[in-house]
């Protein structure tokens, strides 16, 4: 009887301690194929100075193509060179280092624009990512608005969410080793990483037992903002949101591991 008696209040509180466990709990990986990223537009726009324009996802920035690195208005920088009469390659650095390098080529009809993006995550996996882009407007060459029309995607990215102590959940993109230590009470907590640049933080808040809210800031002002979502058999979440000052919204799905 003493070891009942001992052995069953540790089961029982074993069993409360798994049922608190949030559904939104563990880790979640995008599912390329059942995602749609499609419908985002970007601008690029040639000014009489001889520098481009970029604008999208809520920054506006300058370049020129001619290999020097510029920033980027999120905290990195990119360097673009021509390599043909229809392609260019940015290189994309942080503090100098290099974290991914975009090959993008303009269709002979100059109608489509195709991102190749490669690289190495911070854990070591290759990136190897393809967007494709059609022309809304503009012209010639790279000038015109484009909008998003497939992304493909050899390297997905997992998130992981992980309840610490009371209201606390940590926050992680798990092959980029991107953490952030927040509260569910809607305050501003920094985020950091090696691919991350300064200035970057989260606030996070639920809403009933399967939604979190999520408003990614940068320098203070909220930049992106996306609604996580649990299914109700606990083995996908939806992820559906984007940049505050677009409104685009994006819809990706993440399968629990």
């Amino acid at each position: 009887m003493l070891i009942r008696r001992t052995i069953l209040p540790i089961l029982l509180a074993a069993g409360a301690a798994i049922a608190a466990e949030p559904p939104y709990a563990g880790r979640w990986k995008m599912n390329p194929e059942k995602s749609n990223l499609a419908g985002t537009t970007v601008t690029y726009t040639q000014l009489p100075s001889g520098e481009m324009q970029f604008s999208g996802e809520g920054v506006t920035f300058r370049f020129k193509i001619d290999g020097n690195d510029y920033p980027d208005g999120m905290g990195d920088t990119g360097a673009w060179t021509s390599t043909g009469d229809k392609s260019w390659q940015t290189v994309w650095k942080l503090n100098g280092k290099t974290l991914s390098t975009d090959a993008v080529t303009l269709s002979d009809d100059g109608n489509t624009l195709i991102i190749q993006t490669t690289g190495t995550k911070p854990n070591g996996e290759q990136i190897n990512d393809t967007s494709t882009y059609h022309r809304v407007s503009g012209g010639p060459g790279l000038a015109g608005k484009w909008k998003s029309e497939t992304y493909k995607s050899a390297s997905p990215n997992t998130l992981e969410f992980t309840p610490s102590g009371e209201n606390g959940l940590v926050f992680k993109m798990v092959e980029m080793d991107l953490t952030c230590e927040s509260k569910l009470d809607g305050k501003d907590y920094p985020c950091s990483g090696p691919s991350l640049g300064p200035g970057w933080s989260i606030m996070l808040t639920k809403s009933g037992g399967r939604t979190l809210n999520m408003t990614v800031n940068k320098d203070g002002k909220p930049f992106y903002k996306y609604i996580f979502t649990t299914a109700a058999d606990g083995k996908t979440m939806t992820e559906t949101g984007g940049p505050t000052a677009t409104k685009e919204k994006t819809k990706i799905i993440l399968e629990k591991q």
